[in-house]
């Protein structure tokens, strides 16, 4: 058996299908994990979900910021849900929308298989959280998002404050517990996000470090891979895997095999979608 984490897929739904066929998943015997951003800008966002739910038995798969946007356009009036773009308007306005909206919505922001030693989530995690204390700020949001007040969360995850603190409580406490796990790339020791920071390391202004090197963060306990970040493009180190190597701007789609303590994962790329001309660079 074998369990592979893939990167951002964002509706490229053919780059999909090519690496699926060139790790040779076979659903009796292996496992997927999605690190999240199945949707927008790939054109094929209502393909992908379909596909992606369609092994929901087999794959984990954790929220990025695109698909809690879509989520949080879902609950807003039909009017302004066909002045979204034509790819995401294709998901929401779909006879199957119900089905895939409510079994995305029912996914979680970090997942972990100990045994495994292996953690998934969409950005980062804060530099003031382990693993475990991690686990237990993503199931807040997550029992907010699986029930009935979702509504409230989704309309207020917006905006770039506050920066975290325990002391938080309510829609704030929430949206700082989304911007860590879905937004971030760089951040203070402090646990500051910079929001507005997205090259590469070595690019960013000063007292900002990537969030998995900032300076006396918590020790993780195990490994952990992400995505989000398609400047940093294929990262190995410091007990991290970013897999984001911008499939949807023209670079690749990337699985990685989560093996146990001790082995390096294996790597396998497929060629990602090709960009239409004039096409722009937009926010991973």
């Amino acid at each position: 058996m074998a369990v592979w984490a893939i990167g951002d897929v964002q509706g490229c739904y053919d780059a999909l299908q090519r690496l699926l066929e060139a790790i040779r998943f076979d659903p009796v015997a292996d496992r997927l994990w999605f690190c999240g951003d199945l949707v927008n800008r790939g054109g094929q966002s209502l393909e992908t979900l379909r596909l992606i739910h369609s092994l929901e038995i087999h794959s984990e798969v954790v929220l990025g910021n695109h698909d809690l946007s879509l989520l949080a356009i879902a609950e807003r009036p039909e009017e302004d849900q066909k002045r979204v773009n034509p790819d995401l308007r294709r998901v929401l306005f779909a006879e199957d929308r119900d089905l895939l909206l409510d079994w995305l919505r029912g996914r979680n922001l970090m997942f972990s298989d100990k045994q495994l030693g292996w953690s998934i989530v969409h950005a980062g995690i804060a530099p003031k959280w382990s693993l475990s204390i991690a686990a237990k700020r993503a199931r807040e949001v997550e029992r907010v998002l699986h029930g009935k007040n979702r509504r409230k969360m989704l309309r207020a995850m917006y905006g770039d404050r506050p920066n975290w603190s325990p002391k938080l409580n309510g829609v704030e406490r929430l949206r700082a517990i989304i911007n860590a796990f879905t937004r971030m790339r760089y951040c203070a020791p402090q646990g500051q996000i910079g929001f507005d920071i997205k090259g590469t390391p070595g690019s960013q202004k000063a007292g900002f470090y990537p969030w998995f090197s900032v300076p006396g963060r918590k020790p993780l306990e195990h490994r952990v891979v992400f995505g989000h970040w398609s400047t940093l493009g294929l990262f190995q180190g410091l007990g991290v895997y970013g897999i984001d190597t911008g499939a949807v701007w023209g670079g690749k789609l990337t699985a990685l095999e989560l093996c146990p303590p001790g082995e390096l994962p294996r790597i396998v790329q497929v060629a990602g979608r090709t960009p239409e001309a004039g096409e722009s660079r937009g926010e991973d």
